[in-house]
This record gives C-alpha cells, structure tokens and sequence, in this order.
C-alpha cells in the first residue's frame, strides 16, 4: 500500500484551501460533493481557474438559497446560504493573483460572502444578532450567535479570528460547537479584518488588548453574560492576538490559543535569504522592496502573496508589512502577566509557526495546556482543518472544565 496520500492539488495553497472547504462541512459551511465538483474544474496553481470555478458554484448555491426563502423553507434557506458564504469568499481568495484583478475586486467578492452570511443570519433560528461595538471613535461590527433564549445568563466565548479569515469561519470553528454546548459566542471583525478592513479601512496592530478590551466591556454592559464565566478563543494569527490580549485584560477566565503564535512575523522571515534578514534588521527599505519586487518577476504565487498580505497592513511595501509583523510578538514580561488557564493547540505538521506552540506553553508555564492534534488521527496542519469535530470535542471539553 503506497505511504503517499491522495491529494487534488500539488499546489500548497490550493491544497490548503480545499482541506478547510472539506472539513467546513461538518458545521454546514460546505457540502462535500459541491467542493469535489468544484476542485475538479481548477487547473493546479491557476488562480484564474480557481475564481471562475468557485465564482460558479457561489452563484448556483446562492441561487438555490434564494428560491429556497422565496419558498418560505427557511432552514434549506439557512444552510445555502452558509455555504454560499463559504464560496464566495473562496472564489474571492486568490482574485489578487489574477491578471485583472484588483483591491475593488477583492472587496466585491467579500461583499456577496458577507451578503450571504447576512441572509444565513436571518434565516438561522433563534436569528443570529448583529452587534455593534464602540471602539475609538467608530464601531466594530459583531455577530452574536445565542445558545438560549436572552435572560438567563450564559457562559461567554468570543471568537478572535485570524490574519484572513471571515465571520462565516467563526461559525464554523467555534461558533456552531459552542452554541451546542451552552454557550452564547460572540465574534467581531477587528482592525485587519472583515468589514474593518474592507469597509472601514481599520489595519491590522500589535496592541490587541486594545481591540478585546472594548469587545469585554460591551459583553458585560448587558446582563445576559455570566461575568465570571467568560473565554476567549483564537484562530491562527489570533493565537498572537489572544494571549497578548490576555495579558492586560483580565476579565477573561480561560484562552484559547489555536496554534500559539509567539512571533507573527516567523512565518515570513524563514523564507528569507540572510541577505535580505540583514536588510530587514539594518532599516534598508528600498533595497530590501527591490529584490522583493525583482523576485515577483518570477513567481506568479510570490506576487499574489505580497498583494494578498501587505493589504491588511495598509501598505503595498513590503518591507513595512513585514517591520509591522515583526511588533507581533511575545516576549516573557507579556505572557508573564498572563492570569488565566490557557489552552495550546500543537498540530502535527503546522506550516505557518512551526514550533510555537510549545515555545508558548514553555513561556506560560503551569498556566499552560498543550494539546496536540497528530497526523494518524486526520487532524495535523494548521487550524486542524479535517478534523473540526474533534478539534471541538477537545476543546469544549477543556471550556468547560475551567468554565464550570
């Protein structure tokens, strides 16, 4: 029996992609024969391909989401339109990799996902609320997902998504597990993300308790949350975002950190030569943005990824983007502030911050829970994408050992 397993792309990112659109349908945010269909109609590493395929099936689910409320059955409703969520979105991943297409284009196709996720709102039941959360001098959108009617007061998890995630992915990595559970979640598009990045022009920061703080402070001018009984779960960047948060605000009970990120900016440098890590690290930004401009030349995959990431960051240097990732990070006087119980997810095989999650159990100490996710049992890689019902089991399991 060949040792080699099966894969549909040879082509990483497109591996990757379609690994987190399998294993979304578990919570509904895909349905398996739509993203088989799909992948078979992609040309290996053609960006092209990719939007126009899953441009196709977005419209097609979207379409039958439609018929389906205009028909009054309002759970068919619900869950096409979840997934058209999910497609649209994909369909917009890699659109600035193509020829034509452009920031306008990229927040076009964010559009019709957060209008689908939208409709999926209404048509959820109990209906999924829209929050409002004040945050120096504007607002951040927020969803509230409820495990029970409002008045009886509920533990709180509040999902911290990561560098390029969406609302429709909380959900479905916390979201729709933790409402089973008991808990009321709470998710918001922070500076970076979502309709903050899109529609508000808010970028990413390394301060992040200045984002979770106002987010803890809206949860608890309401009286539906338990005050003692709140967590705070992020996903890949967000396992930055969460313990630098935790370590100043200390309302939160447990984190959750999936994987652990001590350096944000880790999962860029090792791909650079010595020569441009000396750039970086001696201020040469011009020579330091022309051997990255001379390389983008050769590598379709490099271009799109500097486009793709220097977005969120509100610059088209690369240079400042990666200067910015690299105030991301965790130093032993932070984590040291750190007061409550934190759970570490270790994937087998994590490609973006190999290593950093047991560097950041070895920072917390006692305080700190390493939870390893391995390649025998389908849950290796980042985020755990094949295996988001057990990465929930363990978890939720561990939520409510320290929730109570």
């Amino acid at each position: 029996m060949s040792s080699h397993r099966a894969r549909f792309f040879k082509n990483e990112d497109f591996e990757f992609s379609t690994e987190i659109l399998l294993g979304s349908a578990a919570y509904g945010g895909s349905e398996v024969g739509d993203v088989l269909a799909t992948v078979a109609a992609v040309k290996d590493g053609d960006f092209e391909s990719w939007c126009e395929a899953w441009t196709a099936t977005a419209e097609r689910v979207e379409g039958e989401a439609a018929a389906a409320a205009a028909a009054g059955n309002r759970e068919t409703a619900f869950a096409r339109y979840l997934r058209a969520s999910s497609y649209w979105f994909a369909a917009g991943f890699y659109v600035l990799g193509t020829k034509e297409g452009g920031e306008e284009d990229l927040r076009r196709l964010w559009r019709r996902h957060r209008d689908c996720f939208e409709s999926a709102a209404e048509h959820a039941v109990p209906a999924w609320e829209r929050v409002r959360i004040p945050f120096e001098g504007t607002e951040l959108e927020g969803w509230l997902f409820r495990a029970r009617p409002s008045g009886e007061p509920a533990p709180l998890l509040i999902l911290n998504n990561g560098s390029d995630g969406t609302v429709t992915d909380m959900w479905l990595q916390g979201g729709a597990a933790g409402v089973a559970r008991g808990y009321d979640c709470l998710t918001f598009d922070g500076p970076g993300q979502g309709q903050a990045l899109y529609e508000q022009g808010l970028h990413f920061r390394a301060d992040w308790e200045k984002v979770v703080t106002p987010v803890v402070d809206w949860a608890l001018a309401r009286d539906e949350f338990d005050p003692g009984r709140i967590a705070l779960l992020g996903v890949s960047q967000g396992g930055y975002w969460v313990p630098r948060a935790l370590a100043f605000e200390n309302r939160i009970a447990a984190g959750v950190a999936d994987p652990g990120v001590v350096d944000v900016s880790g999962s860029m440098t090792a791909h650079l030569s010595k020569g441009m890590r000396k750039q970086l690290a001696e201020g040469e930004k011009d020579k330091f943005d022309s051997q990255i401009h001379l390389a983008e030349h050769f590598s379709k995959s490099l271009r799109f990824t500097i486009k793709f990431r220097t977005f969120p960051y509100g610059t088209d240097s690369a240079y400042e983007m990666f200067k910015a990732a690299a105030a991301m990070r965790l130093d032993e006087e932070t984590v040291g502030q750190i007061g409550c119980p934190v759970l570490i997810a270790d994937p087998e095989h994590e490609q973006f911050w190999p290593g950093q999650s047991a560097e950041l159990a070895a920072m917390l100490g006692d305080r700190a829970t390493l939870l390893p996710f391995t390649a025998a049992e389908g849950a290796d890689g980042h985020c755990e994408p094949k295996a988001p019902t057990l990465r929930a089991e363990r978890i939720f399991d561990w939520l409510d050992r320290q929730l109570g």
